[in-house]
């Protein structure tokens, strides 16, 4: 299974070979190879998998998909069960 996951350009890179950037993810911020979205600017939305841009999404798009992978995380909490020693 691929997961893609949305993210906001922070910065952009463009003295680099491939385009590069930072990308922050909720917090995380990492640098993404921005090259292949052209007009790509400070403060685009794009989707990210395994540190390549592959497509520019709106905010409101990234937003949904970012709470609906916090709604995910939350849901795995859930199912844990501690360990009680019986």
């Amino acid at each position: 299974m691929c997961l893609a996951i949305p993210g906001k350009v922070l910065e952009i890179e463009q003295n680099f070979q491939p385009m590069m950037g930072k990308v922050d993810f909720s917090g995380i911020q990492k640098r993404v190879c921005l090259e292949w979205i052209p007009g790509i600017k400070v403060g685009d939305y794009v989707i990210v998998h395994v540190g390549f841009a592959i497509s520019k999404v709106d905010e409101q798009e990234a937003q949904e998909t970012i709470k609906m992978l916090q709604q995910m995380g939350e849901n795995l909490d859930e199912l844990e069960t501690p360990e009680d020693g019986n």
